[in-house]
């Protein structure tokens, strides 16, 4: 049989129908979902982005983050686990490169591709779609008045992150013309043509690695315009990473949260034209498929996203951390079935092996869940662990917890009585706490490196500090925050 990964970057797992939204456009995902399995609480290992694939790529943990690279080409930011794959581990495509599969990978994820990330190490061929993000693709510009003015408000131009990131964009997509011009389209375009040129393969794993629906968030303005038809507010389409309230006002989120939609909308009309190539090609007949996201993105939804419009650590949300995960078997094998079993992204990378029936090596630490979807009696695991700098999360099917390593400013929620996450009951329950804490604790085999200490009030490890002030001023919850915080 074939493998097909597919893998979207910031895609919410509440923004697809067949995750019961109702409001946002994904006919191709929701088709692919009626031939899938459909998993609701997998979690990645460890975040955000490179971290995630890591874990993908090798079978096993990242979190506690005790060898995460080397800087010395200057791709790691202040995120353990974020870094070059190093040459130690093996890597799955190496695997089954070795057992006579054609290997590919196409993607825009720039950050796999800066020079030593050895992300494409494996593939017999790897397509680096440029231009994403920050990507230094393109001389930046100089950005006219104009430009400013409608895609971002008086507060984001003060900010040199935001700035920059608009001057990218602009350079990086001066030469689309069409559709076809935008990262979704040149991906799984690319993709596709990858598919005809090796039909004569006899056996391929392909990871098609798309980095949107990741901000910015510009589709083609009709896109957009299927969920905010309002020409009169300010376009906007980066994050603020911060409480919309402090940011933003009510039009302009409405706008960042159509203009998300809208790019969903986007990958979901390109991955449709891509499983249209699997079945033109013949691969959709032997061909294991899969869906799997990295982590969302808030949005500023009340209570879920506790009105936040970013990503982090803390307080981490169900809108960042529950991932999107969708099985195809080509035998139809649990087709349309909802499966709630607790998963760590991990776990997906054994699963395939065992699927194909490639012996796992020792280095992998996941865990073959396929057996479970068919027998309910099996239980894979009693909790997540989920590592993102100096903040740990636990999750069981009761509670989820969140708090530093050293279980700092815990949250605690009952998710069976509060799925929304919305009361903070850590203080009421503080033997549950030391509990969930000592989880985590045992997954880093109990050993937790003292220089994650350093990353503890660190902008994207711990703190929100960014664009709106953080939660941390001294090392302690403002009021602010407190209120927000429950």
């Amino acid at each position: 049989m074939n493998i097909i990964l597919v893998i979207f970057d910031t895609l919410r797992q509440d923004h697809i129908g067949a995750y019961g939204n109702d409001w946002i456009k994904t006919p191709n995902l929701d088709a692919f979902a009626k031939e899938s399995v459909v998993f609701t609480s997998c979690y990645a290992d460890s975040l955000p982005t490179l971290p995630v694939r890591r874990a993908l790529h090798t079978g096993k943990r990242v979190y506690p983050f005790r060898v995460y690279g080397y800087d010395k080409a200057k791709i790691a930011p202040a995120v353990p686990g974020w870094g070059p794959l190093p040459e130690t581990e093996k890597t799955v495509s190496e695997i089954l490169r070795d057992e006579g599969y054609r290997t590919a990978m196409i993607s825009d994820c720039f950050h796999m591709f800066k020079p030593a990330g050895n992300y494409h190490r494996g593939f017999d061929t790897w397509l680096f779609v440029r231009g994403q993000e920050l990507d230094p693709f393109k001389m930046k510009v100089e950005l006219s008045d104009h430009i400013l003015d409608k895609h971002l408000n008086e507060r984001m131009k003060q900010e040199k992150h935001v700035v920059d990131c608009m001057r990218a964009m602009v350079a990086n997509t001066t030469f689309r013309r069409s559709e076809e011009d935008y990262f979704p389209a040149m991906v799984f375009r690319e993709a596709s043509n990858w598919l005809f040129e090796n039909q004569q393969a006899d056996k391929v794993f392909m990871v098609v690695d798309s980095f949107d629906p990741h901000e910015p968030w510009d589709p083609p303005k009709y896109y957009r315009k299927m969920y905010d038809s309002d020409d009169e507010v300010a376009d906007l389409i980066q994050s603020p990473y911060g409480h919309w309230k402090q940011c933003v006002t009510e039009k302009e989120l409405k706008r960042l949260q159509a203009n998300y939609a809208g790019e969903v909308s986007l990958c979901d009309r390109w991955f449709g034209h891509f499983i249209d190539t699997l079945k033109v090609t013949g691969r959709w007949e032997d061909s294991i498929v899969v869906v799997i996201s990295d982590h969302g993105h808030n949005l500023g939804y009340e209570p879920v996203d506790k009105g936040l419009v970013s990503k982090q650590a803390y307080p981490v949300t169900r809108g960042v951390a529950d991932l999107v995960l969708m099985i195809r078997h080509p035998s139809g094998e649990g087709a349309g079935t909802v499966n709630h079993m607790l998963l760590q992204n991990f776990d997906l990378t054994a699963t395939l092996l065992g699927l194909i029936g490639v012996e796992m090596p020792e280095s992998m630490e996941g865990r073959n869940f396929w057996p479970a979807v068919s027998d309910k009696s099996i239980t894979v695991r009693d909790h997540v662990t989920i590592g993102w700098g100096a903040v740990i999360s636990v999750i069981t099917d009761r509670w989820w917890f969140n708090a530093g390593l050293w279980g700092e400013e815990p949250l605690l929620y009952d998710i069976r009585n509060d799925p929304k996450l919305t009361a903070n009951i850590a203080d009421q329950n503080p033997d549950i706490c030391k509990q969930m804490l000592q989880l985590a604790h045992e997954d880093a085999n109990g050993d937790i490196p003292e220089y994650l200490k350093d990353y503890r009030y660190v902008h994207g490890a711990f703190s929100l500090k960014g664009w709106c002030d953080g939660p941390f001023k001294g090392g302690a919850l403002s009021p602010f925050w407190k209120g927000l915080i429950k």
